[in-house]
């Protein structure tokens, strides 16, 4: 299971792109309610989610991604359900995604110490901060950690996600099927 972490005020193109291309490559995508069922995007759309944080089980975890948006980013980075399954991920060699403003909450817990990421410009401080090295790629995966720069690369981060999940080869019969250059 692959598990998008949703918090009042996130991006909704940064979370649903990728949960679209993960869910046509087949991976088991489901969108969780840090704070219940219901939450608003930062644009005021309201997402219904699969389950709330307090619902998952790590039994069958294979990733988690983290869009980002304010204040949502902020709101993700607060959760303690957010928190413990970074570190049972970090622990287990799980897949974590993180885009936009999200990659800075990796940062500020040491993950992304000696390696390649990249963020949102205004966030890419946190990063350089963090120990990482900034990436010059929209998309870039270092080890188990795939970042994304923000919602203009959204289908690019979930194909990503898709190939590093699934395979290389469904994320490209995905990205011709979509008519992405």
């Amino acid at each position: 299971m692959v598990y998008v972490f949703l918090a009042e005020g996130f991006e909704l193109v940064e979370a649903l792109a990728p949960v679209d291309i993960l869910r046509r490559a087949g991976a088991e995508v489901q969108l969780v309610g840090v704070e219940g069922r219901e939450v608003a995007a930062s644009n005021g759309v309201t997402v219904r989610t699969d389950c709330t944080a307090q619902e998952i089980s790590r039994e069958n975890l294979v990733g988690m991604v983290l869009p980002g948006g304010l204040p949502g980013t902020l709101n993700l980075e607060k959760s303690p359900i957010v928190q413990e399954t970074l570190d049972y991920c970090v622990k287990e060699g799980k897949l974590i995604g993180a885009i936009c403003a999200a990659p800075s909450i990796l940062a500020h817990k040491g993950l992304l110490k000696g390696r390649e990421a990249t963020a949102f410009p205004k966030f890419q401080q946190d990063l350089i901060e963090g120990g990482a090295s900034l990436s010059k790629e929209y998309v870039c995966q270092d080890g188990q950690f795939i970042t994304g720069r923000g919602m203009g690369v959204s289908t690019e981060f979930g194909l990503a996600l898709a190939a590093a999940l699934v395979s290389p080869e469904k994320a490209e019969e995905i990205k011709a099927s979509i008519q992405k250059p």
